[in-house]
């Protein structure tokens, strides 16, 4: 498909909710927690969404810091999916670790963060188009 952002396959193969997944020539295990049913083989797919917005987001502020210039040996990127009454939230802390930058430095790298392609798309009206094989 033109224009693509991403790409994934999932597969059961019968072991519950494990899922295999395979994306270019990557792959991981999906899986459920224990106390959902599943046997903890991996990560659960809330879990890889915040992967992917904490990965965009750790990519995003490195290469606008080295556009800079600017020394940033450590970024930690956290994000936490949490349930607010009907509404989805990702809470995303960003540590720098100990740096010497300015005030403006930082707050321009927060707003670079929310430049992120993952924060864009999570944070806008998306449809997902659900085909079937017969």
């Amino acid at each position: 498909m033109e224009n693509t952002m991403g790409q994934a396959t999932g597969k059961i193969t019968g072991d519950q909710y494990r899922t295999e997944i395979t994306s270019g020539n990557h792959s991981l295990v999906v899986d459920e927690p224990l106390e959902k049913g599943g046997k903890d083989t991996g990560p659960a797919p809330g879990d890889l969404v915040c992967a992917g917005l904490a990965s965009c987001t750790a990519i995003t502020l490195q290469m606008y810091a080295e556009r800079k210039g600017w020394e940033l040996p450590h970024i930690k990127v956290d994000v936490t999916l949490v349930k607010e009454g009907e509404a989805s939230v990702f809470v995303r802390n960003i540590d720098f670790g100990p740096v010497s930058l300015t005030v403006e430095q930082l707050n321009r790298l927060a707003h670079i963060a929310n430049n992120c392609p993952v924060h864009k798309l999570l944070s806008k009206q998306n449809e997902v188009r659900t085909l079937l094989k017969p």
